[in-house]
């Protein structure tokens, strides 16, 4: 199974009154995710599902990849790396699972699934994380594919 963890783009910062789940992206997060959509459209395989928080700044990055992609609450800002990992049913799941979402939860998973000493890792807003689970002598391993920052396309 492959896994690719997506953090949105770069958003507005919240208003006062304003709901976080209602934050866009700014003109730049529009571009990064553009960037990054891009990206991943010459890598992704055939059959990908696409998942993300009903947050509309995950919404708006997930929009850039211009595929299908359901909404997930389990993703949503406040999900824990236990309701990220249950949605993608790691590690039994099959083919390849993209997830546009949050920190800390992505970082966390992140972390969890490469054995990191440190609970989280920082991903970047608008970066992808490209994980792999897999059977190596009897033992299951997750391999880190690829780490791309929209700054670097």
């Amino acid at each position: 199974m492959d896994l690719i963890l997506w953090r949105h783009a770069e958003a507005e910062d919240p208003a006062d009154g304003s709901e976080d789940l209602e934050r866009a992206l700014t003109p730049r997060g529009l571009r990064q995710a553009a960037r990054m959509a891009a990206w991943l459209d010459r890598q992704l395989p055939d059959g990908l599902r696409v998942l993300s928080s009903p947050a509309v700044r995950a919404q708006q990055t997930a929009q850039a990849l211009e595929r299908k992609f359901k909404l997930r609450d389990e993703l949503a800002p406040v999900a824990t790396t236990d309701d990220l990992l249950t949605v993608v049913q790691w590690p039994r799941g099959r083919g390849t699972v993209l997830v546009v979402g949050h920190q800390p939860a992505l970082g966390q998973a992140a972390a969890r699934l490469l054995g990191m000493a440190a609970p989280d890792c920082s991903i970047r807003k608008g970066a992808v994380w490209w994980l792999r689970q897999r059977e190596r002598q009897g033992a299951s391993e997750t391999v880190l594919l690829a780490v791309q920052s929209p700054d670097l396309l």
